[in-house]
């Protein structure tokens, strides 16, 4: 009804505008207003059903076709068809669905898949090798207790084409249990020592053995960082992994490599310091930063971002200001928003402010500012962004847009009230999707109706942004 009312309103509007000569030009003419009446619904009856065309592509689609339409869930950062995806890969033995499901899945962490995932290692015979891969690493990434004692008689059969991924997904998947990870890291020392595993996978065992975050590995892994015969890539790979268990039984080992002549060592001896505490492991964070080799600084900043060492946020500073080096830039940037005393907010607060800055760093200060001291600083990033826009630096707008759109303010929801409706009223698509983040960020109810009329557009991202944001901040949607 509505459409036929809308028709016949813009079909009266024509005929009052029209001169005397043409005033009953479509009584008397009816196929000049049947024509009228196409192109004016045209629109409308040619809108496709977008969510009912993903059902379809999902019951009835080719592989090509549901890796299309994850590819698009993974854009829009969504989970919906969850339940939907997990139906068809029960039943389908079709590679190019089950490798991308699985690794849709994988990289969220997301459980639902791991009885399929087990049942593709263990009939393996049944499944093409690519299947059987990705069955074993989504399954290392949800950290799959079940499936350990599974993908270790995968690695004692030494099939080569399995090694390094069932590697890399045991150490991932018994690190939620300790007695998982204790007997998983003492198998993956005793592959390493007794058996083969090729020079392709030495690396990949140490970096499991990490994985693992079990003790039972750091003896095993200190003689292979003290050891300066050794292959550097070893020492890197053992370095990293005795970082990621923490025990400080590995401490000295790595202080021992800070100063090494070479330069991927000691990076990576500097980098693996974030877990460890004491002042010595202070001292060798704070010296790195005057090495020459950039990723020595990079891994400082990195260590200090773990450990949030507030000493080190003069150096971080430098770094960001001068270092020429724009990934060390970025790291010491981050490091400053972890970090996040009053020092640290105040570089911050310079770094974003100086319109002399770079975009990149305006834009990465500005979001580590935001999503640690937005109380003050809110409006402020508004008056920036329509800086931005008027002087038609698209870029910084986007990026200083986008930090807006995440931010979560207590006191300044007036301001947040204000600039979402601007957005939702009169702005461009982007505007108005970030727009709708800010109301459901900040729980801007009052929003209602704008968000409401949103969930109308034809545009099919803002719909569904729109009704998510109905949906979070309790609207009600008519039917």
């Amino acid at each position: 009804m509505k459409a036929y009312k809308k028709i016949n309103s813009a079909a009266g509007h024509c005929c009052s505008s029209d001169s005397r000569k043409n005033k009953n030009l479509f009584t008397k003419n009816p196929v000049k207003l049947c024509c009228l009446l196409f192109l004016i619904s045209f629109p409308v009856f040619a809108q496709q059903d977008i969510e009912a065309s993903r059902m379809d592509t999902i019951r009835y689609g080719t592989d090509s076709e549901i890796t299309a339409l994850i590819q698009s869930l993974r854009t829009e950062n969504t989970d919906y068809l969850d339940n939907e995806l997990i139906k068809i890969v029960q039943a389908s033995r079709n590679q190019g669905v089950l490798t991308g499901v699985f690794a849709f899945f994988g990289e969220r962490e997301k459980s639902g898949l791991e009885d399929r995932a087990i049942k593709a290692i263990t009939e393996r015979q049944n499944e093409t090798n690519e299947t059987v891969l990705s069955a074993m690493d989504y399954l290392g990434r949800v950290k799959s207790g079940d499936a350990v004692s599974i993908i270790m008689e995968v690695l004692e059969t030494e099939e080569r084409r399995f090694l390094s991924t069932g590697f890399r997904a045991i150490g991932r998947a018994s690190s939620a249990n300790k007695e998982l990870a204790d007997d998983t890291a003492d198998f993956l020392v005793d592959f390493y020592t007794y058996r083969e595993p090729g020079n392709d996978n030495q690396s990949v065992i140490i970096s499991a053995i990490g994985d693992t975050g079990s003790s039972i590995g750091v003896p095993f892994l200190v003689d292979l960082v003290t050891n300066t015969d050794e292959r550097i890539p070893l020492r890197v790979a053992a370095l990293g992994a005795l970082s990621r268990i923490g025990d400080d039984e590995g401490l000295e080992a790595i202080l021992s490599c800070i100063g090494t002549n070479d330069p991927n060592v000691r990076s990576a001896a500097v980098a693996a310091l974030g877990p460890f505490t004491g002042d010595n492991v202070d001292s060798a964070i704070l010296e790195a930063f005057r090495d020459s080799y950039y990723r020595a600084r990079i891994a400082a900043a990195q260590a200090s971002r773990d450990r949030k060492l507030e000493a080190a946020v003069p150096f971080l500073r430098y770094r960001a200001e001068r270092d020429d080096v724009p990934n060390v830039k970025d790291e010491a940037i981050r490091a400053l928003g972890a970090i996040a005393n009053k020092e640290a907010v105040e570089v911050l607060e310079i770094l974003f402010y100086e319109r002399k800055n770079s975009d990149r760093v305006r834009i990465l200060a500005g979001d580590m500012l935001m999503k640690n001291s937005p109380e003050g600083n809110f409006l402020k990033a508004i008056i920036e962004l329509d800086e931005a826009k008027k002087k038609n630096q698209t870029p910084l707008y986007n990026g200083i847009l986008k930090i807006i759109g995440e931010t979560v303010t207590k006191s300044e929801t007036a301001d947040a009230e204000n600039l979402a409706r601007r957005f939702m009223q009169s702005g461009t698509p982007v505007e108005k999707m970030y727009g709708l983040d800010l109301a459901a960020n900040n729980n801007l109810g009052a929003l209602r109706e704008e968000i409401i009329t949103l969930t109308k557009e034809r545009n099919e991202s803002i719909k569904r942004r729109a009704v998510r944001t109905a949906e979070k901040l309790g609207i009600e949607l008519s039917e």
